[in-house]
């Protein structure tokens, strides 16, 4: 099969034949259908995520089950499914406590010989998925079966940039009715937070970008008012559209700390600011300590929107197919596999909300 082999941080992306392992017992083969092009996949690259080479990069799939291994349950083949960044064991601390996001599972489905190179190297699988590829053979707990008629363009999207950015929104800040949002990065996370922000009542959101391209989908998509941080300090920008006080919760999509202040200084005093973004692993967070104790401002991480993917990608499907979710509105470029170096290029430049790759 074709796939998309990283081998080493500052080496090109290779498009190469590569022969699949044989699935084991917990295992399922998945034709994939369509995979996202995310800047996880880009962070993947720089060395943010820690991925053994070579190694299989994508990571934001729909597919078919065409082959289950002797001891998987709950999967069949032809079954239509997404993949999840971690698994659900369904018996772990977290869990059996409603964090199956925070599964202990999670490193061991990962760095598995998944294929071979023809000179018979081992190549593993980023985050156990590896989306840009004609197949994946995964973890059977990293697969999600979904009951829907959807194109698998925009199921895709549901495995990472809509889960991470509407999940932020409605599960782990938990935006109540009526209130103010922020949202520091409207690429295609930043978008479905928006919707996220909009699908949970919130009456003001804010979209802070450079990129006036993203600014203008982000009121398609349900801002009310936007930001370009280019024009003057975001915070205070911010603090003039809510009556001086700054936003009831602030999201950070962007992974970098110079916005990571930005939206803790267009909280309010008693507000939030939920950080989404993937930052360097040296990064560190500085504020100021006497104003976080004197604002009571609350600051939360959020990992993959908190869903609870055995439950949340159907929940995401439902509102796609309701109307309610504009999944295809985030799809900016189609490429094939061959396309990607061009695709991360663009997503760089700011030229894309999401693009897709289609098998």
């Amino acid at each position: 099969m074709q796939a998309a082999i990283m081998h080493g941080l500052g080496l090109p992306l290779d498009i190469e034949d590569v022969t699949p392992e044989p699935p084991g017992a917990n295992d399922i083969v998945v034709s994939v259908e369509a995979a996202g092009v995310c800047h996880s996949d880009i962070s993947g690259l720089r060395g943010y995520l820690g991925l053994e080479n070579p190694t299989i990069l994508g990571h934001e799939v729909a597919g078919v089950v065409t082959e289950v291994g002797a001891d998987v349950r709950g999967l069949r083949v032809g079954d239509r499914i997404i993949g999840s960044l971690v698994p659900h064991c369904k018996q772990c601390f977290w869990c059996l406590r409603g964090q199956s996001h925070l599964c202990a599972e999670t490193w061991s489905v990962r760095g598995v010989t998944r294929a071979r190179t023809a000179s018979g190297d081992a190549v593993t699988s980023m985050l156990g998925l590896g989306a840009f590829a004609e197949q994946m053979v995964m973890d059977s707990r990293l697969a999600v079966k979904v009951d829907s008629d959807l194109p698998a363009e925009q199921l895709a999207l549901i495995g990472c940039g809509i889960s991470t950015g509407a999940g932020a929104a409605l599960w782990t800040a938990k935006v109540q009715p009526g209130s103010t949002v922020a949202v520091i990065g409207c690429g295609g996370v930043g978008q479905s937070l928006i919707q996220g922000a909009r699908i949970a009542g919130a009456a003001r959101i804010i979209a802070v970008d450079p990129t006036p391209f993203k600014r203008e989908v982000s009121l398609r998509n349900g801002a009310t008012d936007t930001v370009d941080p280019g024009q003057g300090p975001t915070a205070e920008q911010v603090k003039d559209l809510t009556s001086g006080r700054g936003v009831d919760y602030a999201f950070e999509v962007v992974g970098r700390m110079q916005t990571v202040t930005d939206a803790y200084e267009s909280a309010r005093r008693g507000g939030e600011v939920i950080t989404v973004g993937i930052p360097s692993p040296d990064a560190r967070i500085d504020l100021p300590a006497t104003d976080f104790f004197r604002a009571e401002k609350s600051i939360v991480g959020s990992y993959y929107g908190s869903t609870q993917v055995a439950s949340g990608f159907q929940v995401f499907a439902d509102l796609i197919a309701a109307g309610r979710f504009d999944a295809e509105g985030l799809i900016t470029h189609r490429y094939g596999l061959g396309d990607l170096a061009r695709a991360f290029d663009e997503l760089e430049a700011g030229e894309v909300i999401r693009g897709v790759v289609t098998f």
